[in-house]
């Protein structure tokens, strides 16, 4: 990939001499180590649901190897930040207030021992995210760090298509593309897609990497989101482009290029491949249930049906696995309301709410567009996909976001070291004195 994705650090010159080394400055060895954090939790939040990959794997081990991936991505980031030097940011204080209606109802042990577990990994997921905090300036690097993990998780996707065809387009599936090395669902895989070609693309107009890197990420990842067959990550990915090219039109003659370009091969799109499209949108479902999105209105109409006390409707039944009567619920806002009750949505709509807010209060800049990218996509998803109110890739998405409408901390200036005393000899003492 090109010098823009490969950078170790933020972008920017060196340090100017007289100030305190900023996060831009940090050694080569705490940037890996921060790398190496940020990927243990992209691995924690793959899951341990989905098709049969190649070589069975047992649930029990996938969940050893995720848990461990978080237990050990906070202890390298105490590592790294061992004198507990955070940013303050409402991001991670909302996300620590979500905590309270998690564990009020997880102490009830309706949803069983499970819930109290997973609110431990949640506890443990929010504490990772205060210790990087104290790296949150404003800079791409935890763009670059999302482009990269998720970049390798849709590597072994495409390795995995071309080692066992068969398992990777499952009839199980109708067909679409499903992790068969790893277990990844066809929306897990259209959404990993949709980001990293969203957050390239904006890369590319912000010049921070050159033009051939970014077709390595962008074309496979569009090859990889047209199997998936994932209707919400393609609205997504091409509303949030919109949402956050529009926010550099008036700065960038490049992103005008680009709006301009799009347009006109949509239209064209829309014209010849009309049909095509049609049929791929639809993926061959009838309008009953496509109406019903595959299904889920009839869950989300029961699960608002359902009896609740007070308790429960404020504070939810505790986490659990997103499902209701044995079905998905596959909607962020009642997986929340099922879980955490009222306050866990209020408190979700506040991060929403909040960063949105700061983004568009923010002037013009490429850390802006892709903020604005990454909480809008997250926004849509959230309406046909469950994760908002849990570790999930969508948490890390507004991580990235919070960390790229962080303030950069302002530079301190070194103290100026004493000068040496200059040592004068006795006798020439003597000579100024006469």
């Amino acid at each position: 990939m090109g010098e823009g994705l490969r950078s170790g650090g933020l972008p920017g010159g060196p340090v100017t001499a007289g100030t305190q080394p900023s996060a831009e400055s940090r050694p080569a060895g705490t940037a890996k180590i921060v790398g190496i954090v940020w990927g243990l939790l992209v691995l924690n939040t793959l899951g341990s649901a989905g098709a049969e990959t190649i070589i069975p794997l047992p649930r029990s081990l996938i969940q050893m190897v995720t848990m461990g991936a978080l237990v050990a991505a906070f202890a390298l980031a105490l590592a790294v930040n061992l004198r507990l030097r955070i940013r303050a940011g409402a991001f991670v204080f909302l996300l620590t207030l979500l905590l309270v209606p998690s564990v009020i109802s997880s102490a009830n042990l309706e949803s069983g021992f499970g819930a109290l577990f997973r609110c431990a990994r949640l506890a443990l997921f929010i504490g990772t995210l205060w210790l990087l905090s104290r790296w949150w300036d404003g800079g791409l690097t935890f763009v670059r760090h999302h482009i990269r993990m998720y970049f390798a998780v849709l590597g072994s996707v495409a390795a995995g298509l071309v080692i066992s065809p068969g398992a990777a387009l499952p009839d199980l599936y109708g067909g679409r593309l499903v992790g068969a090395l790893w277990p990844l669902t066809p929306p897990q895989i259209g959404q990993y897609a949709a980001v990293i070609i969203g957050l390239t693309v904006l890369l590319v107009l912000g010049r921070r990497t050159d033009r051939a890197s970014a077709a390595v990420v962008i074309v496979p990842s569009l090859v990889l989101l047209a199997l998936t067959h994932t209707r919400t990550a393609t609205l997504g990915l091409v509303i949030g482009l919109v949402l956050a090219i529009g926010s550099l039109i008036l700065t960038s003659a490049a992103a005008r290029r680009f709006f301009t370009w799009a347009v006109l091969c949509a239209a064209v799109a829309a014209v010849g491949f009309g049909s095509a499209l049609q049929a791929w949108f639809l993926r061959g479902q009838s309008q009953e249930n496509f109406a019903s999105l595959t299904g889920r209105a009839k869950v989300w109409d029961a699960l608002l049906a359902a009896p609740r006390t007070t308790s429960e409707q404020l504070f939810g039944m505790g986490l659990g696995d997103k499902s209701f009567g044995g079905l998905p619920i596959d909607n962020s806002w009642l997986a929340v309301y099922q879980e955490q009750g009222l306050t866990g949505v209020i408190l979700v709509a506040a991060i929403i709410i909040v960063l949105g807010g700061v983004a568009l209060l923010r002037p013009p800049s490429l850390s802006r567009a892709c903020a604005i990218f990454l909480i809008s996509y997250c926004a849509i998803a959230s309406y046909t996909e469950a994760g908002l109110g849990d570790a999930s890739p969508y948490l890390l998405h507004l991580a990235v976001a919070a960390s790229l409408l962080a303030a950069p901390a302002p530079a301190t200036p070194l103290p100026t070291p004493a000068a040496p005393r200059r040592h004068i000899p006795r006798w020439a003492r003597r000579s100024e004195m006469t």
